[in-house]
């Protein structure tokens, strides 16, 4: 199969791009190498690559618009991961968040219109498309936040709030998907993925915490918390989000024109502070943090509830958070020097 990842030198995309190498598929990447890390990653695809199967292009899919149907002209199917990806950044800069979410998700989709054979999208979205989820009744325990009500999480029927400028920006380009799948019969589906981690992870603060906050305990570095560090999310490794991706693509003409939720689920769902606590035993040591306000659009819980991608797709997550987590701290450990020159 032809596959062209979008930012396919980031977290995410870099991982794919190995994994589908490595089952024979030929991959495109089209990344503007703007993230931190970017060399790195093309430098580790490209050693395990038969570079017959691999071609990198250094390209930002916000510009130059009309180059973009020759480079997706012949694919398969496009993963689309690249965007700005964190809430304080948007924020700060809405208008970039909202050229490279928006009008980047529409120049790849214009593209694929304007293809012979129209390749099929599978995009990356956020739980963030769900706002801040006030309307849902919570119980605040010791340690965490737990839904009242929903034992699984959030389903798909969860009505769609924008919030924040990078909720508005991955939602509008997630909503103009699903229509180019109505309107102009190309092959697509959604994920609205929860909190995704594991090796090859460059995390910072603004985004990546689990990452980030792993990086940190290892360099010794201060943390913060922000909020009173009772907010949960379900925990996915990235090895199981490929694992949907995968069974999505062997599913396009079934699933199309649909959106999944995907997370950790209830069993790898963690507040701040559990995980900062499962991580000082993990490292046998305390970890000092501080706490700090919290941040605009925070939900105080989001746990996906996994069930129509497990009855459709027939996925469900398969690495548990304990062993999740040892992989990313053996990671961060044996790169530590690495990552040092990057924050």
């Amino acid at each position: 199969m032809k596959i062209t990842i979008t930012g396919g030198l980031g977290f995410i995309g870099s991982f794919f791009s190995k994994e589908f190498l490595k089952e024979g598929h030929h991959i495109q990447i089209i990344d503007n190498f703007s993230r931190a890390g970017s060399e790195i990653n093309f430098n580790n695809i490209q050693k395990i690559s038969d570079r017959a199967a691999l071609k990198i292009i250094r390209f930002d899919i916000s510009r130059n618009p009309e180059a973009l149907t020759p480079l997706l002209n012949g694919q398969d199917a496009i993963i689309h991961l690249a965007s700005q990806v964190a809430v304080t950044s948007s924020i700060t800069n809405p208008r970039y968040d909202f050229e490279s979410n928006i009008l980047g998700t529409f120049n790849i989709l214009e593209a694929i219109r304007m293809c012979q054979i129209k390749p099929a999208i599978l995009y990356s979205s956020t739980n963030k498309v769900y706002g801040t989820l006030d309307q849902i009744t919570t119980i605040e325990k010791k340690e965490r936040y737990d839904f009242a009500d929903l034992p699984k999480g959030i389903d798909e029927n969860c009505p769609l709030n924008f919030h924040s400028p990078y909720g508005c920006s991955k939602g509008a380009a997630e909503q103009y998907i699903l229509d180019y799948s109505r309107t102009y019969n190309i092959k697509s589906t959604v994920f609205r993925q929860s909190c995704i981690y594991g090796p090859g992870q460059f995390g910072i603060e603004d985004q990546g915490w689990a990452a980030w906050m792993t990086i940190a305990s290892v360099l010794k570095k201060e943390i913060t918390v922000f909020g009173n560090g009772k907010q949960v999310r379900d925990l996915l490794h990235v090895k199981d989000l490929f694992n949907v991706y995968k069974s999505a693509l062997s599913h396009i003409n079934l699933i199309s024109g649909q959106a999944f939720n995907v997370g950790g689920g209830v069993q790898n769902s963690r507040s701040l502070i559990e995980f900062l606590r499962e991580l000082s035993n993990l490292l046998t040591r305390k970890i000092d943090y501080k706490f700090a306000d919290s941040r605009i659009g925070d939900q105080k819980i989001f746990i996906s509830d996994n069930s129509k991608a497990n009855s459709i797709l027939h996925w469900h997550p398969q690495i548990s958070f304990q062993e999740g987590l040892k992989d990313l701290y053996q990671w961060t450990s044996q790169n530590i020097e690495t990552i040092k020159n990057l924050i």
